[in-house]
C-alpha cells in the first residue's frame, strides 16, 4: 500500500519581508499556498502580545494546524527558535541544543508524527553559518544519537536550513545515511536564498529509503518572494508500507552494529 505526503521547509526570517516589514499574515498566505501536511519553519519569534510578536502561536492558529515550538535562544522579551506545524497528530516532542560555544545558539526540533499507521520522526534543523561550526554540529547529530537509526522508531525526515551551499561534511554525512530530495528536483538544484534572486541552495530535505520523493521544487510565488528572505522548499512523497516493514527488519541491529553505525559518522 502506498500513501502520499507533502512536506515543506521554510526559513521565515522572523516574518520580516523584502520591504523590512514584519508581517506574519504574509507568511500564513504563503503556507496556505503550499498546502503541505508537515511544515518545518526556522527563525520564528514567540513573544506574548500582538501577532507580530507571537508568531508561533499566530501561524499555527490561523492555519488550524497542530504545532510544537523548539526554543533556541532568548529574543527581546520572548524567545526565538524552530516551529513544526502539521495537519497530523504530533507526540513525543524533543528539542536538542546543538550550539557551539562562541557562536549563535542553534537547535534541532524533533517530533513523532502519526501518519497512516506509521510513525514519522521529523527533525527540524537550523545549522550555523560557520564552516567549522557546522562540522561540529553535524557530528552532534550523529554522535549524540539525535538522528536515531532507522527501525521500529519510525521513518526519519530531516529538513531545514543547513546553511551549506557547497558539499561539506554536513552534506557528506547526511548523504551517507539518507536519501536526498535534491535527486528528485527537476532541472537544477532548487536554490532558495535569497528569495528575490536565489542563487544559494541552503534548504534541504533528507529522508529514509522507504520514502520516495516524487516531486521537489522551491515555491516562488509573488507572495513568497516578498514574505521572507528564503523561499520554501516543497517535496511530495510516497510512503511504501511494505518497504517500511523491510526497513524495520533490517534495522534490528546488534550493539556491535550500532557502534559501527556511529563510527561511520
Amino acid at each position: 500500500m502506498v500513501h502520499r505526503l507533502r512536506i515543506s521547509t521554510y526559513n521565515i526570517h522572523k516574518c520580516r519581508g523584502l520591504d523590512s516589514r514584519v508581517r506574519p499574515d504574509r507568511i500564513v498566505d504563503v503556507l496556505r499556498e503550499l498546502d503541505a501536511d508537515i511544515i518545518a519553519l526556522q527563525e520564528v519569534v514567540s513573544i506574548s502580545g500582538t501577532q507580530e510578536r507571537d508568531q508561533a502561536r499566530y501561524i499555527a492558529s490561523e492555519l488550524g494546524y497542530n504545532s510544537c515550538f523548539g526554543y533556541t535562544r532568548d529574543h527581546n522579551d520572548g524567545v526565538y527558535g524552530n516551529l513544526l506545524i502539521s495537519r497530523l497528530n504530533m507526540r513525543t516532542v524533543r528539542n536538542h541544543n546543538i550550539s557551539i560555544q562562541g557562536r549563535e545558539q542553534r537547535g534541532v526540533l524533533h517530533a513523532e508524527i502519526d501518519w497512516m499507521g506509521t510513525t514519522l520522526q521529523v527533525f527540524n534543523v537550523h545549522l550555523g553559518t560557520g564552516y567549522i561550526e557546522r562540522r561540529r554540529q553535524v557530528r552532534k547529530l550523529f554522535y549524540d544519537d539525535i538522528l536515531h537509526k532507522p527501525g521500529p522508531g519510525g521513518l526519519r525526515i530531516v529538513l531545514g536550513d543547513f546553511n551549506e551551499w557547497t558539499r561539506g561534511l554536513t552534506s557528506q554525512l547526511l548523504h551517507a545515511h539518507f536519501k536526498d530530495a535534491d535527486a528528485s528536483a527537476k532541472r537544477r538544484l532548487p536554490r532558495t536564498f535569497p528569495g528575490l534572486f536565489p542563487f544559494l541552495h541552503l534548504d534541504h530535505i533528507y529522508f529514509d529509503s522507504a520514502l520516495k520523493a516524487e516531486h521537489v521544487t522551491r515555491h516562488r510565488s509573488k507572495a513568497a518572494i516578498v514574505a521572507s528572505d528564503h523561499l520554501p522548499l516543497v517535496a511530495d512523497f510516497q510512503i511504501d508500507l511494505r518497504a517500511y516493514g523491510d526497513l524495520q527488519e533490517t534495522a534490528k541491529l546488534s550493539a556491535e552494529d550500532q557502534d559501527k553505525y556511529r563510527a561511520s559518522a
